[in-house]
């Protein structure tokens, strides 16, 4: 059970003695949803929610786009003033006239003298600093531990012919993301940008094949596929506007600070939940730092790891995992505001309660939830809130969704005891409960200074960069290549390192054709068996397109004799040759090929 507080008494405003809130953790695998206005002490409840999983040996994955998360590290047992100096907000002293050592020591002794008003003390500091290990994760950046995204284009490792539609709408929210990026954020189903990259990643992935954003760009301008529907692809999307999409993409490739977003580990959650040495891992990602498009785009791909990581796990009733999203404004909003960001969200509210997977959704917005799509959430945390509007809000969204699970919502309680609410003071309306509870949020073990700036962040990780782990987590993720779709077992490397998947780019003005195939594969096998010695096991066969300069000739006639024209054409087929080099068409005629082979 976690500690989060004591029952709170609304007409007396106050604590109720020694009556403590402890909430069942097993609870949150309903997942929790909490609101409050700047203020209200929702940061400090999250706080707690997350502090009581670590000590319970629960890992958790925080996704903090305001900063204020990064304080679960700021946790000093000893509780002396030297602890606190550098992390002091050094206005608040200048405001009430002390240095910053003077304010340290106020805030040293605040913290001790608070935890003891809630019967806690620096000891449990200690044992939440050794049940878990903390790290921020800074995606392109390098102020705390940078992480790759490289790998969430690789071809993820399930069955085409079990998972088809878990598999499309993976590729249409990662193709949502990119294309956010650069600003294109249109109807998936309409927008030729989204179809023709939809298309390219399930291409590759059909095939086994990982993809990374140069190969992406690569694929734009030369796809790998002829028709889009019922439309050749240059019709559908002509060479020209995929051109102009492929610089919109390689100019955030070009960007020097892209370089960022290929650093550190891999975006592989089942390393973000365990640390190396067995011990539970809370993982914040500081993403203040990123602009609008790059939160959507970096949150996006997050959400669908996680996915794809819960689908690795086997079913249990118990809480494995939380995951947190800070504030969730923007990223789950109602109907018809479709984010990328959406879809694993609401995927995971409906589904990840199988696996002990637990949300806890914060928000200061609440008129921009989509409660339909909370229907699975059993527990509210109710802050003070700043508007009517936004009470009436949470109690029309709060009534849709508890109705759902065949309670009903005491509106008539509710409603003037959220306009009484203090700070730090929450209702807790938990489905497994016969009713809400009214209590006072207990005194954080982190000190809660607020945001911290990324040049705080460096400093805060520093150490653990320099630490055993950097040489291994820091180094840049590899570059992902084309593999195999077959077993392991009995298969060769898949494409050769001098092979390309993609179609090399060539000037828009040289023609480009495709001669059809003229040796079946068991002769060309059998061919390749005559040519080499030994034993040849035969693992895969790949079609091999090899560049080849093509002349088509005609020449016109009469016979002045018979009265008569005539007209013959002459082919010449010959190996691409060296630039420069002077092509000797007569050494190359050929009779084996003539107009019609190009229509083919």
């Amino acid at each position: 059970t976690f500690y989060l507080g004591k029952r709170y008494e609304a007409d007396l405003k106050r604590v109720i003695g020694d009556d403590l809130l402890m909430y069942d953790a097993r609870d949150l695998t309903t997942h929790a949803v909490c609101v409050g206005m700047t203020g209200s002490g929702k940061t400090g409840l999250c706080t707690d929610l997350l502090e009581e999983a670590a000590l319970d040996g629960v890992p958790s994955i925080v996704i903090d786009p305001k900063g204020d998360m990064t304080n679960l590290l700021l946790t000093f047992p000893d509780l002396l003033p030297a602890d606190f100096e550098p992390w002091v907000n050094v206005d608040d002293a200048r405001r009430r006239s002390l240095s910053v050592r003077e304010y340290a020591s106020s805030i040293a002794e605040t913290w001790a003298e608070g935890l003891a008003e809630w019967g806690q003390s620096g000891e449990r500091i200690r044992k939440l600093k050794e049940s878990a290990e903390f790290v921020i994760y800074t995606p392109g950046s390098d102020a705390g531990i940078p992480i790759s995204v490289l790998q969430t284009f690789r071809a993820p490792g399930i069955s085409w012919d079990e998972e088809e539609e878990t598999l499309r709408e993976l590729i249409a929210s990662t193709v949502s993301a990119l294309l956010g990026l650069v600003g294109i954020e249109e109807d998936p189903v309409r927008s030729r940008e989204h179809i023709l990259l939809s298309h390219i990643v399930e291409h590759a992935w059909r095939r086994g094949q990982d993809l990374d954003l140069p190969g992406i760009i690569q694929a734009i301008q030369t796809p790998p596929i002829r028709k889009l529907g019922v439309f050749e692809v240059d019709t559908f999307y002509p060479e020209k506007d995929r051109l102009e999409l492929a610089m919109m993409l390689n100019s955030v490739v070009a960007s020097p600070s892209f370089e960022n977003w290929l650093e550190g580990p891999p975006l592989d959650v089942a390393t973000l939940v365990r640390a190396p040495d067995g011990r539970p891992r809370v993982s914040v990602f500081y993403i203040a730092h990123l602009n609008d498009a790059e939160r959507m785009f970096f949150v996006t791909l997050l959400l669908e790891q996680v996915l794809a990581w819960m689908r690795t796990l086997s079913g249990t009733t118990s809480l494995r995992c939380l995951l947190h999203f800070d504030e969730v404004f923007g990223y789950f909003p109602p109907y018809p505001a479709n984010p990328p960001s959406k879809r694993p969200l609401l995927a995971l509210v409906k589904t990840a309660r199988a696996f002990g997977i637990g949300l806890i959704l914060a928000t200061q917005n609440p008129v921009d939830l989509d409660y339909k799509g909370l229907t699975n959430a059993g527990t509210w945390f109710i802050g003070k809130l700043q508007t009517d509007r936004d009470k009436a809000r949470v109690l029309e969204g709060m009534e849709g969704v508890i109705s759902e699970s065949g309670t009903l919502l005491d509106r008539a309680y509710l409603d003037p005891l959220i306009s009484s609410l203090d700070s730090r003071v929450f209702i807790l309306h938990n489905v497994h409960a016969e009713r809400p509870a009214l209590f006072k949020t207990r005194w954080a073990l982190s000190y809660l200074r607020g945001p911290l700036t990324r040049r705080q962040v460096r400093t805060l990780m520093k150490p653990m960069k320099e630490s055993a782990i950097a040489p291994q987590q820091l180094a840049r993720a590899p570059k992902a290549t084309p593999v195999s779709a077959r077993p392991a077992l009995d298969q060769a490397p898949g494409i050769p390192a001098s092979y390309e998947s993609a179609r090399p780019r060539v000037h828009a003005r040289v023609g480009q054709f495709f001669l059809p195939v003229t040796t079946r594969e068991d002769r060309a096998i059998r061919r390749e068996r005559a040519r080499l010695p030994g034993e040849v096991r035969v693992h895969e066969v790949h079609l091999v397109y090899e560049p080849y300069l093509m002349g088509l000739a005609s020449a016109s006639y009469r016979d002045r004799q018979q009265l008569e024209s005539k007209e013959e054409t002459i082919a010449c087929l010959l190996p691409l040759p060296e630039a420069q080099d002077f092509v000797d068409w007569e050494k190359h005629v050929t009779h084996h090929l003539s107009a019609e082979h190009l229509e083919a």
